[in-house]
């Protein structure tokens, strides 16, 4: 579904991703961990079309997508779903999720369906719902785009456990209707928890790769190859 091939990029001159090469197949989640600084945003800025690559492509299911502009490349089929979340502090529910919804396979009822909290709070403002509502919120707008390729940039940052769980579960059921995932953490837990592939992102550039499989059932590897890249910048 995603491939990237030999993908360079970064910000005023500067190369942050160095070469990069990723291959998420269709209906997988595939969960990209590293430390602060290890280029995870700006991988999803350069799929999302957010950030021009300087080398390299970005594929989706044969398209090429590189340096297409955002709203071109969500036309395409890649859904956003932001670090920090980014909603609307004035705007309710209601508006938010009729302003995202793009008359696709993806409606607001099958949505309310998934994420029932926010028919509850439909006329709310995003300034009044919590952190979790928040996140679940910027999920319902990107699943309204009716996306192929769902990127999730730090999904659970600055939740309670049991929201994080919450979170981990509904990327699980996502994944299972054939949505494909890319998610970038800081987080092995999360990567352990719902990946079908984990790659190691180290300044700019994949250094380990582990199914999820593996991981799950001993994780030990994982945070040894994290351990590893902790000096990287």
């Amino acid at each position: 579904m995603l491939q990237l091939t030999a993908v360079s990029a970064g910000y005023g001159g500067g190369t942050v991703l160095h070469g990069l090469d990723l291959d998420v197949p269709e209906g997988t989640v595939h969960a990209v961990v590293g430390h602060n600084g290890a280029g995870k945003t700006t991988l999803v800025h350069t799929v999302a079309g957010l950030l021009r690559p300087a080398a390299g492509t970005v594929r989706l299911a044969g398209a090429d997508l590189t340096g297409r502009p955002p709203h071109r490349t969500a036309r395409a089929g890649v859904g956003l779903v932001p670090q920090g979340r980014r909603v609307f502090a004035s705007l309710t529910v209601a508006e938010h999720l009729l302003l995202a919804d793009r008359g696709g396979s993806w409606t607001v009822s099958r949505v309310l369906e998934l994420l029932p909290r926010l028919g509850e709070r439909r006329g709310h403002r995003g300034s009044d719902l919590s952190g979790g509502e928040q996140q679940m919120l910027a999920l319902a707008r990107a699943l309204l785009g009716s996306p192929r390729l769902l990127l999730l940039d730090e999904p659970t940052e600055g939740l309670a456990p049991q929201l994080a769980r919450m979170v981990h579960e509904l990327i699980a059921s996502l994944a299972a209707e054939g949505l494909t995932v890319l998610l970038v953490s800081p987080s092995p837990a999360l990567a352990a928890a719902c990946a079908d592939e984990v790659t190691v992102l180290t300044s700019g550039r994949a250094t380990h790769h582990f199914t999820g499989s593996t991981v799950r059932a001993d994780p030990s590897a994982l945070h040894a190859a994290l351990d590893l890249t902790a000096g990287g910048v």
